[in-house]
């Protein structure tokens, strides 16, 4: 049996959130997780670069036999996941599937407001898309949504000083701006996956009333949900238990310290380079 595995994509270490719980949640399939650990972070960069970046990360899971790929980051998805849909795939394996994480979570975050006032943290890049709010809207359109950008906290999580008291400080400036926007707001997403290695913190500087909501199990659920409508697609996959892990930088060490410490176990990376899929 050829080996089909899921792809799993992130701009660096945040998407192993939802790997996890993807993991967790559908055990038995075999995973590839790319992070683009050496152009992270892509909050700030422009639309046309953080497409390329992205683009050429798809294509190289697809040359690994991945006929799904999940954009496990939120400014990916934002900024990338319609182009690659709409354009980059036409003529490929019309078989082949690219699966983002803002649509999921826009279906049910509502669910867990009960002011029905929700405030999303997330990278500039998703912020500036609006990607949010519009698909959110869709959904819940009697929903308040209020947005706040966190430029500062994926640096801190990439550079592991978010263990250091000293990021307590950048965290609560964000919470307090997006808190000061509406006293009635008692659902904080984290809408970028980097954040939940924050979540700790986070909850730290928030009132006991307000949720926290984390996207893992969410994006988790939905794909349990989609391979059971797609059967066609899901057969495809093979199911042998395998995990493996691809970083773009040549600092495999700090990408295999916080990839053990998400998985319970020792993880080996090795080193990829996915230049050659680069846009002409």
């Amino acid at each position: 049996m050829p080996n089909t595995p899921i792809g799993i994509f992130d701009s660096g270490i945040g998407g192993l959130t939802v790997f996890r719980s993807i993991a967790e949640q559908l055990p038995g399939y075999d995973y590839i997780y790319l992070g683009d650990n050496s152009r992270a972070p892509y909050g700030n960069r422009s639309f046309n670069t953080i497409h390329q970046y992205t683009w050429e990360c798809v294509q190289w899971l697809f040359k690994q036999d991945c006929p799904l790929i999940i954009l496990a980051c939120n400014t990916a998805s934002a900024k990338a996941l319609r182009t690659i849909q709409q354009k980059d795939m036409q003529g490929l394996d019309p078989s082949k599937r690219v699966l983002g994480v803002i649509r999921p979570t826009a279906e049910v975050i509502g669910n867990y407001s009960t002011t029905k006032e929700i405030g999303v943290l997330g990278t500039t890049g998703t912020v500036q898309s609006e990607s949010y709010p519009i698909e959110i809207q869709k959904f819940f359109p009697d929903l308040k949504i209020y947005q706040q950008a966190c430029p500062l906290w994926v640096p801190l999580v990439e550079s592991g000083e978010y263990e250091k008291p000293g990021s307590d400080y950048f965290i609560k400036e964000y919470l307090d701006q997006i808190m000061a926007q509406s006293a009635n707001i008692d659902t904080l997403l984290l809408a970028c996956t980097h954040y939940p290695l924050l979540l700790d913190k986070i909850k730290a500087h928030l009132p006991a009333n307000v949720n926290v909501i984390a996207q893992g199990d969410i994006v988790a659920k939905s794909l349990v949900d989609y391979l059971q409508r797609h059967p066609e697609l899901e057969q495809k996959l093979s199911k042998e238990g395998t995990r493996k892990f691809y970083t773009t930088t040549d600092d495999t060490a700090e990408f295999d310290h916080h990839a053990s410490r998400f998985f319970s176990a020792p993880v080996t990376s090795s080193f990829v380079s996915v230049t050659e899929f680069s846009c002409k």
